[in-house]
């Protein structure tokens, strides 16, 4: 009797290169959605300086919404990012909204007024008071501007003391710090 004859089985390759092509597509579809949505979407950004405390503390991580001012404007009481209308300036700044444009702002007695009406932001601490000469009171906003501080304003350099900020200069909305997590909070959107 003759003796069974046995079939060549294939031995698959140690690897492929359809295997390495596909995960080489699949990190670059994935660098690609998370440069879009940093351009045009949301963007983390850390807080850098003391003057939003306490609502933000330095180091916290907040993120950014990049949508809000595309179909909408700034109004009063926004945190916002955005880059400094100063030559000296290298990080993003992060501020509140104050008044827009058209609006008027004056500082009294330590307290902040916008169209005659006192404004209370109750986050806000440290006397508010005039830092630069340049920047004289009552102040009016140009339109497509806005007068931005911070809530720590003893410690804050905003527009007190480099007048409004082009509304171009904003980067977004801070929608919410999630970082650290145990102080997790969305602010309003």
């Amino acid at each position: 009797m003759p003796p069974p004859a046995y079939e060549a089985v294939e031995e698959p390759a140690p690897f492929s290169w359809r295997a390495i092509l596909e995960i080489v597509q699949a990190l670059a579809l994935a660098v690609v959605i998370s440069v879009v949505l940093n351009l045009f979407v949301v963007q983390v950004t850390e807080v850098r300086q003391r003057s939003m405390e306490t609502t933000l503390e330095q180091n916290d991580r907040v993120l950014v919404s990049k949508l809000d001012y595309r179909f909408g404007t700034p109004q009063r009481g926004d945190i916002i990012v955005f880059n400094p209308p100063t030559a000296d300036a290298t990080i993003p700044y992060v501020k509140r909204v104050i008044a827009v444009g058209g609006e008027t702002v004056d500082l009294r007695n330590g307290n902040v007024f916008v169209n005659g009406k006192q404004v209370d932001i109750p986050q806000a601490h440290g006397a508010t008071q005039p830092q630069a000469p340049q920047v004289a009171y009552p102040f009016t906003v140009p339109e497509g501007q806005i007068f931005v501080m911070g809530d720590n304003r003893t410690f804050s350099s905003d527009s007190r003391t480099f007048g409004a900020v082009p509304v171009q200069n904003i980067i977004g909305k801070v929608i919410l710090r999630f970082w650290p997590f145990d102080r997790l909070v969305f602010f309003e959107w």
